[in-house]
């Protein structure tokens, strides 16, 4: 039956040379028996494994279960295993390894002994590829027995098959040990290295400690302008007080004048009776010295008066002044409050924060988030005194906050660590991430000019992976003392991901990214790469701007 079928399949590709894919699926459309459909379906799996892997996968399933339905084991086999080099095309070694082993399982029951040693070779040597040499020597034994069962041909060679992967396994065990030694070794050397650090740790306990007073200093420096400013507010009540009791004074000097001048008039007419009884040369000059007192009495109270009305007029201007300078300190400490809580959050919700007391958390369809990290920071780390750390990190995240606000869209959402963490797209409507791209390819440019000169001065340098994905996102602020905003999401954890995968130097976008920004950017596709917990996704490198 199985020689049958291979003249069968020998004739099938003699008579059809050459053909392309289009007229074996029109022939596949238009065959009616299972064993024509299988033979058709093995022909384009073979013919679409070089151009398109997936195809030759779907048409090799199909080849093995018409295969199997037949119960044509040697064909079965032949499909599985033609399967399995699709999946090796794809990069997918799990299931090539399944339908590996599906190929030896039906070719022993098909005795072809050729297809064994074939199939068996390719899944020692996958899983040697994958670092499990047990499992390899574990293929090879079985392929052994069923041989040696049997009586088939091929046992020389699989014995030595087998031969090779028992001493390739002692060779390893033999480097292990010897890479045993050579790490309990360095292990040795680790506890100077360990004092060095705990010196440098200490030495960081110590700015932060300094740090720390500093803060407190400033603390103190804040509770001792507030109590000014409650002094002086306490003063403009008392001098409005003051002012109060100088309008009612005045106002009883007034009373007191006039009951004066009232007074004295009467007195003056009682005297002017009397006097024009007794002598009217003596009225006159009664008259005369009596007027000239009236005058003294009114000047003195009119220049009274004025000078109370000066005294009124300086406590005025005074408390004003006050009042002014008050005010004018005031809105200063307003505009640095409301200037600080705009660098930290949106516009809109630090608005919002100030109206309410609290943020609504949002959700964004399409944000764009770019991931920062520099490569082999802890190592740099290392050779720098903290000072030096954190003046490299500072001149960093300055240059990348310089450029980033540059564009409006884009907003910095933190840092963490040597991390930095920055997104676009956080309105209501969609956006093109066209910006965030631009920002993170000038981010590289200044970190390029940053090395050529580290370089020339002899000193250690920074290198970034960039990592930059679209899609959907919570935003919002959370804490009590000190606000933060933030942002959560698969898209956060994707954009990491793309950093993680790209090289120091280069901007990484995935396909969602890519598919917006295409028509703006020259970028250099990637393939499929694996992502840890996310499985094979197309990744870019963006090149430089169209």
């Amino acid at each position: 039956m199985r020689i049958s079928l291979l003249l069968l399949f020998l004739l099938l590709t003699r008579i059809l040379p050459g053909q392309s894919a289009d007229d074996l699926e029109k022939q596949l459309r238009e065959a009616s028996s299972s064993k024509e459909k299988m033979m058709l379906n093995y022909q384009l799996a073979e013919t679409w494994l070089k151009n398109d892997a997936r195809k030759a996968v779907d048409y090799g399933k199909t080849a093995h279960q018409l295969a199997v339905d037949l119960r044509n084991n040697g064909m079965a086999a032949e499909a599985a295993y033609l399967t399995s080099r699709g999946y090796d095309r794809q990069r997918d070694d799990r299931n090539e390894d399944v339908w590996l082993r599906s190929a030896v399982k039906f070719a022993m029951e098909a005795n072809d002994a050729d297809l064994i040693i074939k199939t068996v070779d390719q899944r020692s040597r996958l899983a040697v590829k994958n670092r499990d040499n047990r499992k390899a020597l574990q293929v090879v034994q079985e392929a052994f027995e069923y041989f040696s069962n049997k009586g088939g041909q091929g046992i020389s060679q699989m014995q030595a098959q087998y031969e090779i992967q028992k001493n390739q396994l002692e060779r390893e065990k033999r480097q292990l040990e010897e890479e045993k030694r050579r790490l309990e070794a360095e292990i040795s050397g680790l506890s100077r290295d360990k004092q060095r650090i705990a010196s440098e740790r200490d030495d960081l306990r110590q700015d932060k400690t300094i740090l720390t007073e500093r803060q407190q200093v400033l603390e103190q420096e804040k509770q001792m302008v507030e109590e000014e400013i409650s002094k002086k507010e306490v003063e403009i009540k008392n001098m409005s007080a003051e002012t109060a009791r100088a309008r009612l004074f005045v106002s009883e000097s007034r009373r007191l004048i006039d009951s004066l001048e009232a007074k004295k008039a009467i007195d003056s007419l009682t005297i002017v009776q009397k006097e024009m009884a007794l002598q009217n040369s003596e009225l006159e000059k009664e008259q005369g010295r009596y007027l000239i007192y009236l005058l003294g009495v009114a000047s003195v109270f009119t220049i009274l008066l004025a000078f109370m009305f000066y005294l009124r007029f300086l406590s005025k201007k005074k408390s004003t002044t006050q009042l002014s300078r008050q005010n004018k300190i005031i809105e200063e400490e307003r505009q640095r409050s409301d200037e600080l809580l705009h660098n930290i959050m949106p516009l809109e919700v630090a608005k919002e924060l100030k109206e309410k007391g609290a943020a609504t958390a949002r959700q964004f369809p399409e944000a764009t988030v770019l991931f920062t990290d520099f490569k082999n920071f802890t190592q740099i780390a290392e050779r720098l005194t903290p000072q030096q750390l954190v003046n490299e990190l500072n001149d960093c995240f300055r240059a990348f906050d310089h450029i980033i606000s540059q564009y409006p869209d884009i907003e910095k959402i933190k840092t963490i660590g040597d991390a930095y963490l920055c997104a676009s797209g956080l309105v209501n409507h969609k956006t093109i991430p066209k910006n965030i791209v631009q920002a993170a390819l000038e981010m590289q440019e200044f970190l390029e000019d940053h090395k050529k000169e580290k370089i020339r001065l002899g000193l250690p340098y920074f290198e970034a992976r960039i990592g930059i994905h679209t899609g959907p996102v919570v935003a919002g602020v959370v804490g009590f003392k000190k606000f933060a905003y933030d942002i959560w999401g698969d898209t956060v954890n994707l954009a990491a991901r793309m950093e993680e995968q790209c090289e120091a130097g280069r901007v990484n976008i995935s396909e969602t990214t890519f598919g917006l920004v295409k028509y703006s950017f020259e970028c250099q596709p990637r393939g499929r790469l694996s992502v840890k917990n996310k499985g094979m996704l197309e990744m870019y490198y963006v090149r430089q701007a169209l």
